[in-house]
């Protein structure tokens, strides 16, 4: 099947990836569904995210709201599952994601919940809006075309004094049998054909790519899985998922 792709040469965009996830819209906010692996990984990425903040902008964790007043933009928000604990913390969020029928469920889930968050579908080189103290690209970079255009998108939106988190999965034999062999085949946590390992992005070339943006990485962890609970910890292999935190150098 030839890939569709956006007729821009700079764009991000990749098409199929955006009509594979609209097939699967509506169940966002399933936690038994196909983003079930999204949602037990949310503790652990929002512990990550929530410590390096409370540590830039001199919060503290223990605060009702200690992200009150940071603008976040979350980058392939999908169906908000992200934005919503982020506000609930105090953040002024924005989320935007390629994908229509993804922003259509987070606005009904946040109207709902109750939340004030700003939902928009865009790609990150067409939103327009800029300087935000935090960028978020978690489990995105590994779906769009020209990944060194994704991340220089990102960081033009991004204040002198703020932190970019992304996170995605490494190109390793243990990735493919993890992320693709075991989780879409065999124990089938998410729909075949979700994930294309060859579009996986190493730790090093996600630095490297950084680097061409004047940023670093201050942090960088795995995410691994316990068997034994079936729970995500930080840890400090690298081989499948890892979560960064980069500033400006």
């Amino acid at each position: 099947m030839v890939k569709k792709k956006s007729s821009f040469l700079d764009s991000t965009l990749n098409e199929e990836e955006v009509d594979q996830f609209d097939q699967i819209a509506e169940l966002w906010w399933d936690e038994k569904g196909p983003f079930k692996p999204l949602h037990s990984l949310n503790p652990c990425r929002l512990k990550f995210i929530k410590d390096h903040l409370c540590n830039a902008f001199s919060r503290s964790s223990f605060d009702l709201e200690p992200l009150k007043g940071l603008k976040i933009l979350d980058v392939g928000c999908g169906g908000g599952i992200l934005c919503e604990p982020l506000a609930r913390l105090g953040a002024n969020v924005t989320g935007i994601d390629a994908s229509p029928k993804a922003i259509m469920a987070a606005k009904e889930h946040a109207k709902k919940s109750d939340l004030k968050i700003s939902y928009h579908c865009s790609t990150v080189e067409s939103f327009e809006e800029q300087d935000f103290d935090v960028i978020l690209a978690l489990e995105i970079i590994e779906h769009v075309d020209n990944p060194a255009n994704f991340v220089r998108s990102c960081t033009k939106k991004l204040k002198k004094e703020g932190l970019f988190f992304l996170s995605s999965l490494n190109r390793t034999w243990q990735s493919y049998l993890g992320a693709i062999v075991a989780a879409e085949y065999v124990l089938g946590w998410v729909p075949k054909g979700t994930h294309d390992w060859g579009k996986f992005i190493s730790p090093s070339e996600l630095a490297s790519l950084l680097r061409e943006c004047n940023m670093r990485f201050i942090d960088l962890k795995g995410i691994e899985l316990k068997p034994l609970t079936g729970q995500w910890t930080l840890g400090t292999s690298l081989n499948v998922n890892y979560i960064g935190c980069s500033i400006l150098t």
